[in-house]
């Protein structure tokens, strides 16, 4: 659990890279139909190859989710799905938001490029300071789609669920802290906030 020292986090609180970028994704979330906010994510290529795989399959082509899947979610993408017009389902102030349920939209779905489940890759890297990316699980090795971004340093979730990548810039930090404020207790969510297109940055 945890290789190398804690990552610094920034004044607004954002944590710092803890590997090296290959890759960065975009998000642009709509939230209650206003228009679309971009998150920018840097991935982790070369530290969690096999997570990113996905995760980049997920913001581009989409995976193929086989009919015996239970899809009630309408995405307009027909068999194949990847992360847009899909929701942030859960999203708990001073924790975290959840997104990626591209089956079910409310947390209880998903599939991935490897299957419906795949394993935890590593636990290399810590939930410390704000905008870590890690994916939800449901247990030991239980990784499809969902994903979540934290709010802060959540220590009790290392060792648990694999990090592999983290917001990229302040900018894209602010977006999250804004969509933050629709969050509850509960992991309720006041309104609707959605991925309403994804795809990879160039250069």
């Amino acid at each position: 659990m945890g290789v190398g020292k804690l990552p610094l986090v920034s004044p607004t609180g954002l944590s710092s890279p803890q590997s090296t970028i290959t890759h960065r994704v975009y998000l642009d979330v709509q939230i209650n139909n206003q228009p679309p906010q971009r998150i920018i994510l840097g991935l982790y290529g070369d530290s969690c190859p096999k997570t990113v795989q996905n995760y980049l399959a997920l913001c581009t082509t989409g995976v193929d989710v086989p009919s015996t899947v239970d899809s009630p979610l309408n995405t307009s993408q027909g068999s194949t799905r990847s992360y847009k017009n899909t929701p942030l389902h859960r999203i708990i102030p001073s924790f975290m938001l959840q997104g990626g349920d591209i089956t079910s939209g409310n947390g209880f779905g998903g599939y991935s490029v490897h299957g419906s489940k795949f394993d935890d890759e590593n636990f290399d890297f810590y939930h410390h300071g704000g905008g870590v990316l890690s994916m939800a699980n449901a247990g030991k090795n239980t990784n499809s789609s969902q994903f979540f971004v934290t709010f802060g340093t959540q220590s009790g979730l290392d060792g648990k669920h694999t990090v592999f990548g983290v917001v990229d810039g302040e900018e894209s930090w602010e977006v999250c802290r804004f969509i933050e404020r629709y969050g509850s207790g509960s992991g309720n969510v006041k309104g609707k906030i959605v991925i309403k297109d994804c795809g990879v940055l160039e250069g």
